[in-house]
């Protein structure tokens, strides 16, 4: 199976007999994430993830808000997305140009990543590590939403989610606003890729801070998810699934709203109730 042949061959069973047919699988690829500084002539690799092609760019740029390395547009000058085998790129790439006198604090970034793949995260610290990025909790004015409208939320995001569809083995992240109304909808395998892909495509059309809108996931919510959604400084975080103990304590402490089991027509608030209306 090549990169890009997302068909493969089974042998299905329908509890009666065998037969051979093709399924249509989720693409899994890796992606290398590079910086070049504005006064450096090579760039530097700071992060390889395993995604679904596509949307590349938006995924780099949600990366670098979700870690805190920049905030608005204007911090990155360029980009350019390298396949396989162009130039020195021995997988997929992307390389951001940094804007001058953008010096995001890359030894950080490497403790952060050391931290959490040696030994996983540790709830005090990571908490800590947050307020130390300089992020404040969020508003707790502004953005609202009824229980009606966020029950109906799920099946709105279904209908968008044609490669779940296809394949079964996607997860998506949504915007969506007071309305009901979804914005920008990315899949990808990787719940974290889908998340940095749409606060990309966010920053990209300049809605940074998304202070009047809200995420909506198709799976369950982890600290790093949440993470990301309070860099990019959104009040309210759906989720189709559970989410877990350490979310839920950051939710708390940066003035997030947390609903988790969004669908049923039933969903739980584990953080900040006061956003959702009756």
């Amino acid at each position: 199976m090549s990169q890009a042949d997302d068909h493969v061959p089974v042998r299905r069973y329908d509890g009666r007999r065998f037969t051979h047919s093709d399924d249509q699988v989720a693409l899994e690829a890796p992606l290398e994430i590079r910086l070049r500084r504005a006064a450096d002539e090579s760039s530097q690799s700071i992060s390889i993830t395993l995604r679904t092609p596509g949307h590349d760019a938006e995924l780099a740029l949600g990366f670098l808000v979700g870690e805190g390395l920049i905030r608005r547009p204007a911090e990155v000058q360029a980009w350019q997305v390298f396949a396989a085998g162009a130039g020195d790129a021995q997988g997929d790439a992307v390389e951001l140009q940094l804007a001058a006198g953008v010096e995001p604090d890359l030894e950080r970034l490497r403790r952060h990543f050391y931290a959490t793949s040696s030994c996983g995260i540790c709830g005090r610290a990571s908490l800590e590590a947050l307020s130390v990025l300089g992020h404040p909790p969020i508003d707790a004015r502004g953005f609202s939403i009824s229980a009606t409208r966020l029950l109906a939320l799920p099946a709105a995001l279904a209908a968008r989610q044609s490669g779940f569809a296809a394949t079964g083995g996607l997860h998506a992240t949504a915007v969506f606003d007071a309305d009901g109304r979804l914005g920008e909808v990315r899949e990808d395998v990787g719940r974290h890729n889908a998340t940095d892909k749409v606060i990309g495509a966010a920053l990209q059309a300049q809605q940074l801070p998304l202070a009047e809108q809200g995420l909506l996931f198709s799976g369950r919510v982890s600290f790093e998810i949440l993470q990301k959604a309070l860099m990019a400084g959104c009040p309210l975080v759906a989720a189709v699934g559970a989410p877990s103990s350490l979310a839920i304590q950051l939710a708390w402490e940066f003035g997030l709203t947390l609903v988790g089991f969004l669908r049923d027509g039933r969903f739980n608030i584990y953080a900040n109730p006061d956003r959702i209306r009756d």
